[in-house]
C-alpha cells in the first residue's frame, strides 16, 4: 500500500459526469478524504468531503474569478462541503493545456517567478486560504523550483503544486522548493509504478523535515 493524503476528483473538462460513482467507489476502498477539483458548478457533489473553490487569479476572465462562483454559491451553501477558497494560478508548461483553453486565459510565464509571487500575494491579501500553482495536465515541464520558492517566500498559506510531476526527482524538487502538497494525475495514469516512487519521496522528505 502506497499512502496518499487526499483524492482530488474533477478537472477542467469532464465529458462524463460520474463524480458520484467515482466518489462512491473510492469510499468502498479507502478512508482518505476526497476533495472536489471543479471545472464548473455541475461538478458539485455533496458526498465529497470538501471542495477547492478555485478563483483563477492568474487570468482576467471574470467568469472564473467570480462569475461561476455566484452560480455555485447556493449549491455550495446547501452541500455541507468544507469550502477551501483557493487562488488558482496556471503556469505555462510548454504546451496549451485544457484549463487555459477552456478558461480563455493566458498562463503565467514559466520564467517569471516574480509575477507568480505578486499574484499569490494579492490572492492572500484577498483572503484566499490556499494557493495552487498548476502547470496543467500533460505538461511538458513542471512549475519551476524558482517559481515555487518565490511564491513560498511571500505567502503564509499552504501551497499546492501540480502538473508535470512525472518523476520522483521532480516531485522532490517541488517539495524542497516549498510546496506543501503535490498533485499528480496523468503521470500515474501513464505509469502506475510512479505512485510508489512518489509516496516514498514524500515520506522521505517529511522525515527529513522532522529530523531537521
Amino acid at each position: 500500500m502506497h499512502p496518499v493524503d487526499l483524492f482530488l476528483v474533477g478537472g477542467s473538462l469532464v465529458t462524463d459526469y460520474v463524480h458520484k460513482e467515482v466518489i462512491a467507489t473510492i469510499r468502498k476502498h479507502s478512508q482518505i478524504p476526497i476533495i472536489l477539483f471543479p471545472g464548473n458548478p455541475l461538478h458539485i457533489v455533496s458526498s465529497a468531503d470538501a471542495i477547492l473553490l478555485l478563483s483563477l487569479i492568474s487570468g482576467r476572465n471574470p467568469e472564473f474569478l467570480i462569475g461561476q462562483h455566484v452560480i455555485a454559491a447556493p449549491l455550495l451553501k446547501k452541500s455541507g462541503l468544507e469550502i477551501l477558497s483557493t487562488g488558482y494560478m496556471v503556469v505555462d508548461s510548454g504546451t496549451q493545456t485544457t484549463v487555459s483553453y477552456v478558461s480563455g486565459t493566458m498562463p503565467l510565464p514559466h520564467d517569471k517567478p516574480a509575477v507568480a509571487a505578486c499574484t499569490a500575494m494579492a490572492g492572500e491579501m484577498l483572503g484566499l486560504q490556499l494557493m495552487y500553482l498548476d502547470a496543467g495536465s500533460g505538461a511538458r515541464w513542471p512549475v519551476s523550483p524558482e517559481m515555487i520558492a518565490a511564491v513560498r517566500a511571500v505567502v503564509d498559506v499552504p501551497l499546492i503544486v501540480g502538473g508535470g510531476l512525472n518523476s520522483g526527482e521532480r516531485a522532490y524538487e517541488a517539495l524542497k522548493a516549498g510546496a506543501d502538497m503535490i498533485v499528480v494525475g496523468n503521470g500515474i495514469e501513464q505509469n502506475p509504478d510512479l505512485l510508489p516512487q512518489l509516496s516514498a519521496v514524500v515520506q522521505e522528505f517529511n522525515q527529513s523535515v522532522v529530523q531537521a
